[in-house]
């Protein structure tokens, strides 16, 4: 992966930010009047989803999808002037948080100002035609990055946005733009600010292979770490989702976590989520709150920066529209909120970025135990994701525990615990 990643990101959370449907009026200002609760949530970094004109040919939905986009180089007059956005920028670092944005550098809409005035640009389909290589994709068109003088622009358009004040870069279907030209960009952009974030939505086994089956390029996660600093967890998600489905056992989803140790560069990162705005939230598949905590603190307690789509801290359980108005449903669960401030909290210790981590082999199934190693302390996880139970073995000295999460005290006896629905994070 890049040399140069800053392995404390692992301490990161990250909150996404939908702006159309973040508020009710879906603009810049009411993501800048709602930075206090964020940052007070503890939040590190916000990930604004793309912020540009949206383009309105071959569109979906009433509004659009903000991934079909028209100007690189504006903000969508949807949501404000350059002036509110430049205000957001300023708000969020007096608050102490980064804020990075989304490039969408695989396509643009149909009616893209560069298919304008370059339209050398574009890929074309074998009737000269512009068009895209994934064909469920029908409001966009792809880019052709055979085409250098492409790169320029695109990275000359980066620098923009980081010398306006952004922190760096969501950067959409990573996998499909040259490692080359992600690997160039960080470089030239390094040299108008250093230490720029980058986030690489990469893909899963399944997406990957079926891309190559049909010829088209498509990197790995270990060729995207060669230039991004956090990568999507998405080759165990969709494992987790067919856990969830009752289509795998949790055995299979941990080893696939596991493997992570080996197949990745030591410093790797990988963002752990539980929902995105490309899946459905949560609490769709966790109904009983003991699972949903269960699973939201090991996502936190997980080797890797957290991501939280905004809304799923009030138990939002409607998966909002792209290509419409849907705002997100703030009816806020305090108690979950709170939850999820103790979480971010737990994990800003310096244990999680540079102790070693492991994923035990269940010693009853259904319970995962996974702990950190680091200057001769032990942090210990233990998440009862299917409710069991009876005593449980711990390889630590007797004694009394303070669960990190909720403070209630925890008894070793005879190198047992009595398991608990709720999830526990101790230190030995």
């Amino acid at each position: 992966m890049a040399k140069n990643t800053d392995i404390k990101l692992r301490n990161s959370t990250i909150y996404s930010v939908y702006v159309r449907n973040h508020t009710k009026e879906g603009d810049f200002k009411g993501v800048t009047e709602d930075l206090d609760r964020i940052a007070d949530l503890g939040v590190d970094i916000i990930w604004l989803m793309p912020i540009h004109p949206i383009g309105q040919v071959n569109k979906k939905g009433k509004l659009g999808c903000p991934y079909s986009i028209q100007d690189y180089r504006k903000v969508n007059p949807e949501y404000g002037t350059l002036e509110d956005f430049k205000e957001l920028i300023s708000e969020t670092h007096k608050r102490g948080m980064k804020l990075i944005i989304d490039v969408v550098y695989n396509h643009t809409s149909h009616e893209s100002e560069l298919l304008k005035s370059h339209p050398e640009y574009f890929y074309r389909k074998e009737d000269g035609q512009p068009g895209n290589k994934v064909g469920g994709w029908s409001d966009i068109i792809d880019l052709d990055y055979d085409n250098k003088e492409l790169w320029d622009y695109q990275i000359e358009t980066l620098k923009y946005w980081v010398l306006l004040g952004v922190d760096g870069f969501r950067c959409d279907v990573a996998h499909l733009v040259p490692i080359e030209f992600w690997t160039r960009a960080r470089r030239e952009v390094a040299s108008v600010k250093k230490n720029a974030i980058w986030l690489a939505e990469s893909a899963d086994s399944y997406f990957l292979k079926e891309l190559r089956q049909r010829k088209i390029m498509a990197h790995s996660d270990s060729e995207v770490f060669q230039a991004f600093d956090i990568a999507y967890d998405y080759d165990t998600y969709k494992y987790f989702a067919e856990y969830l489905r009752g289509e795998r056992g949790l055995s299979y989803v941990l080893e696939a976590k596991r493997n992570q140790d080996f197949i990745y560069p030591e410093n790797y990162v990988k963002l752990r989520f539980l929902e995105n705005h490309d899946n459905p939230r949560i609490t769709y598949y966790l109904k009983e709150e003991t699972d949903l905590k269960n699973w939201t603190a090991f996502m936190f307690f997980e080797k890797g920066a957290a991501l939280i789509y905004a809304g799923q801290e009030a138990k939002d359980d409607n998966t909002p529209d792209l290509f419409n108005s849907d705002p997100v449903n703030w009816n806020k669960d305090i108690k979950f909120y709170e939850y999820i401030k103790k979480l971010i909290q737990i994990k800003k210790a310096d244990i999680f970025a540079y102790g070693q981590y492991e994923i035990l082999q269940q010693k009853k199934i259904g319970v995962i135990e996974a702990r950190y190693e680091y200057k001769g302390r032990q942090l210990i996880g233990i998440f009862n994701v299917e409710r069991k139970i009876g005593s449980y073995k711990l390889n630590i000295k007797d004694g009394t525990y303070n669960n990190l999460i909720d403070g209630r005290v925890i008894q070793v006896s005879e190198g047992k615990i009595e398991l608990q629905l709720k999830p526990i994070i101790l230190e030995a």
